[in-house]
């Protein structure tokens, strides 16, 4: 059986924006701010650091290297100045993991009520649900590759939660 590799990242940037998603200009900045493309619903747009997520029809995500998150605060302030939104550095709040391996999915299959069939769960998309007992978001930047953000508070909960899970091995669903 293949073993799954699963890491956490050092902290990470992140900043949640909740606003007009329609607007253009609020697009651009994004997309600027990420180099990555403007998700659609459900959407994942991953570059090597950074990332730019659908979280619900008003929220975004936003992945950048820590040392960006002060300059893009202040980009996201001065370019929405006037309009309603809200954007919070959320870094300090959340953790990052990684797990690659063969059976990915079967390992998320095994601790969320989410449906990771590959049709309803593709590369690209985000799923907001729940691993074990903690809120989590987690994609696929590619099959064999899984990227779950969970609440820093529960990190050492997540970790075991996947290594003991882990150690189980797949089921043979996928």
């Amino acid at each position: 059986m293949a073993e799954l590799k699963i890491t956490q990242a050092a902290p990470t940037g992140m900043i949640t924006l909740r606003g007009d998603l329609s607007d253009q200009g609020l697009q651009e900045l994004c997309t600027g701010l990420t180099g990555t493309g403007f998700p659609d619903r459900l959407g994942a747009e991953t570059g090597d650091d950074t990332g730019l997520f659908w979280m619900s029809p008003d929220e975004l995500l936003l992945l950048l290297p820590q040392d960006r998150v002060a300059e893009a605060l202040r980009r996201i302030a001065e370019a929405l100045e006037g309009q309603h939104h809200l954007a919070a550095d959320v870094s300090g709040a959340r953790a990052l993991f990684t797990v690659e391996g063969a059976w990915v999915r079967e390992l998320l299959a095994k601790l969320t009520p989410a449906d990771l069939h590959p049709a309803s769960l593709g590369t690209g998309q985000i799923r907001r649900s729940h691993l074990g007992q903690v809120a989590a978001a987690f994609w696929l930047p590619r099959e064999g590759v899984a990227r779950i953000i969970c609440f820093r508070s529960v990190a050492d909960y997540m970790r075991e939660l996947l290594e003991v899970s882990s150690r189980a091995g797949p089921v043979g669903h996928f």
